[in-house]
């Protein structure tokens, strides 16, 4: 039995985009025994996947704190891996590579790897393209989409309407540029209550504020702020009409469960990079999303509502 490594320690949306990798490279080694090196935020979801046999949480020492940086460098040689699966591919996980001894086989981008993606238009290819490429260098010809059936809960305790669509208003506090306008998201709530459909609004302590305003202008909107975790956000997916969101994490995972989504895109961001696919997702990008209408929205979501999925 070999012991093989993946590492891959986030954000959130990138995670949900590498589950198809996961479940291509358990699929390669289903003998052997799988560690993924993460990050603590995505720990417990991905102890929860059927891929791993071990989970081991990456604190991502500085290189000047030598002591807990070589301490993980001891940990990784210690585990005596036969392959190193690279699906971070950052500066960082380069230097791991380096300075690793004995050096196991390395599927990644660092220089002298044992298959060293290193094609011109890597940087230029969408995440899942992107991985596609890279795994094929290490014998894995398909590559499954994104999937998240095991990330399930019990979601009863909500209470939750007949008809309700999740909205992400959020999105990272350090770039609010990506997030369309909280009075247009409040506008939209309206419309959908005069939909028959209840709004859901999904986000984080963080975002507060975006959520305060939606509520003042939809009061009917149902504010779960702070009261789902990825888990729970993946069921309430399951059971949506639909959802509308900015590009962020939790639409990455609404997405994956394929609840039809509609997903905003600004200059900030690359759909063509990191969008989520599906015959269920529909993209819309506009440079300032200040410029994208509530009427374009409506529209949109009415024809997503009526699109019949591909066979």
């Amino acid at each position: 039995m070999a012991k093989i490594l993946v590492i891959k320690h986030g954000a959130l949306g990138d995670i949900v985009l590498a589950t198809g990798a996961f479940a291509a490279i358990r699929q390669k080694h289903a003998s052997d025994h799988i560690t993924v090196l993460t990050t603590n935020a995505y720990a417990s979801v991905l102890k929860s996947s059927p891929y791993f046999d071990e989970v081991w949480i990456d604190t991502r020492p500085k290189l000047y704190k030598f002591r807990a940086f070589f301490s993980l460098l001891d940990k990784i040689n210690k585990g005596n891996f036969t392959r190193i699966y690279d699906l971070q591919t950052s500066e960082r996980t380069s230097w791991y590579f380096r300075l690793l001894s004995p050096k196991p086989e390395w599927v990644g981008i660092a220089k002298g790897a044992s298959h060293r993606h290193n094609t011109p238009e890597r940087k230029s290819l969408h995440t899942l393209d992107r991985q596609r490429q890279q795994l094929r260098l290490a014998g894995i010809e398909t590559l499954p989409l994104p999937d998240i059936s095991w990330l399930t809960a019990v979601i009863s305790h909500f209470h939750l309407p007949e008809k309700f669509a999740l909205v992400v208003a959020g999105g990272s506090e350090h770039r609010p540029g990506k997030r369309w306008p909280a009075h247009y998201y409040g506008e939209l709530c309206n419309w959908l209550v005069m939909q028959g459909i209840t709004p859901l609004l999904i986000g984080t302590r963080a975002e507060a504020p975006v959520i305060s305003t939606i509520e003042n202008i939809c009061p009917e909107s149902i504010n779960l702020l702070g009261k789902t975790n990825f888990f729970e956000i993946a069921e309430l997916a399951r059971h949506a009409m639909f959802a509308i969101g900015n590009d962020t994490g939790p639409i990455h995972i609404i997405a994956a469960t394929g609840c039809k989504s509609l997903v905003l895109f600004s200059g900030f961001s690359n759909p063509e990079l990191c969008s989520p696919r599906g015959t269920h997702v529909t993209v819309l990008q506009e440079k300032n999303l200040a410029d994208l209408n509530p009427a374009t929205i409506q529209s949109s979501l009415t024809e997503l509502l009526t699109k019949k999925d591909a066979l």
